[in-house]
């Protein structure tokens, strides 16, 4: 894919606020089903104690089978897939042909960045990309648009038809979710599609469900959890593979770019009738719904291989800062079961951040026949 032209060597590594509610997985992954894009991007660091401290909320809500209780006795904890080691070699190799391009053409990449609101994750995210932006030499400070809460759609519209216009820029991101007034798909269908480096656009999601066809840009998310699973030589072709959530931004995706790897692929959603039994066949699993604790241990293969995307934030009076991450897998429960789980954070979130750099040099060379 010509996203995906950006390759590195094989390597094994060793290695909302409410909190959360006691809820059926169907209801769980209706309301999962709606979450916004920016659970799935968080890379703040937490403490593996902070996990551990999540134990309590795993355990009380699982009814785990005979299977999977001897499992978590007789087994040791699974590998820790280790996204921020991943991602930050993945860095590496971007600023050295950011630096080589520079050298070569005197072309830096130009990454904008809209941001409309104040929502705390969103600035937080925001603000990681920039950091990561500037560690790669991807000039975003220049292209930086932050906008009020009640700026119109029209207003946004002129400032991506700027970007879209303006060569030095490369890539145009606008941080999801935008303020209920406005039309999200308007929006992002309005990026130059050729500088849809998050990959949203129609015409790139539909060429990615299509045999024989490329898409310019494959969603940075999706993209992260399929490299993950390449890094850490986890077999996907003639595999069961189980996505758990359905969402524009992270599921469909995903599940289409599994079927490109010729993986068997089930999503698991809100109608889905006895979720914990088919997710129970599959032998990697990829959680996206953004609900804490959702997959249980008991919704787990023996040695399967646990790829967890969601991030939220709950409040944790135990803690400093008064809250904590969780994943949608209950961390300490599915650990003890699977052959290899991404934690959070330190998962798929840096990854998703390392992807969408890539794309960014991917459309910058483009631009400029660079090899």
């Amino acid at each position: 894919m010509a996203a995906s032209t950006m390759r590195f060597s094989p390597a094994t590594y060793n290695g909302g606020s409410r909190g959360p509610q006691r809820v059926s997985p169907a209801t769980a992954l209706r309301l999962g089903s709606t979450q916004n894009a920016a659970v799935f991007s968080v890379t703040r660091t937490i403490s593996s104690r902070a996990r551990i401290s999540s134990i309590s909320q795993c355990s009380s809500s699982s009814s785990s089978s005979s299977v999977t209780s001897a499992a978590m006795i007789n087994k040791a904890s699974g590998k820790v897939i280790d996204g921020k080691s991943v991602a930050k070699q993945i860095q590496e190799k971007i600023a050295t042909e950011i630096s080589r391009m520079k050298e070569s053409i005197g072309v830096v990449p130009g990454l904008a960045v809209i941001l409309a609101g104040n929502r705390e994750d969103s600035v937080a995210y925001v603000r990681n990309k920039k950091i990561a932006c500037e560690s790669v030499g991807i000039n975003s400070k220049s292209y930086e648009v932050h906008l009020a809460e009640e700026v119109s759609e029209q207003e946004v519209l002129e400032h991506i038809k700027g970007f879209n216009d303006d060569p030095s820029v490369h890539g145009i991101l606008v941080q999801l979710p935008l303020p209920p007034h406005m039309n999200q798909q308007n929006v992002l269908n309005a990026i130059q599609i050729e500088k849809d480096v998050d990959g949203f656009n129609p015409l790139n999601i539909g060429l990615l469900a299509m045999k024989d066809r490329e898409p310019l840009f494959v969603p940075c998310t999706a993209k992260a959890c399929i490299e993950l699973l390449h890094r850490y030589d986890v077999p996907i072709k003639g595999k069961r593979v189980v996505v758990v959530g359905r969402s524009n931004i992270v599921g469909l995706p995903t599940a289409l770019l599994l079927q490109r790897e010729d993986a068997t692929v089930s999503i698991v959603h809100s109608r889905t009738e006895n979720p914990e039994e088919i997710t129970r066949e599959a032998d990697v699993v990829i959680a996206a719904v953004g609900r804490p604790n959702m997959v249980k241990g008991s919704w787990i293969k023996p040695n399967a291989v646990v790829i967890d995307v969601g991030v939220t934030k709950v409040e944790d009076a135990k803690k400093r800062r008064g809250y904590r991450y969780d994943g949608d897998v209950c961390f300490e429960e599915v650990n003890k079961i699977a052959s290899a789980i991404t934690p959070v954070p330190r998962g798929v979130g840096p990854m998703t951040i390392a992807m969408l750099l890539s794309n960014t040099l991917v459309a910058a060379k483009r631009a400029h026949n660079f090899k």
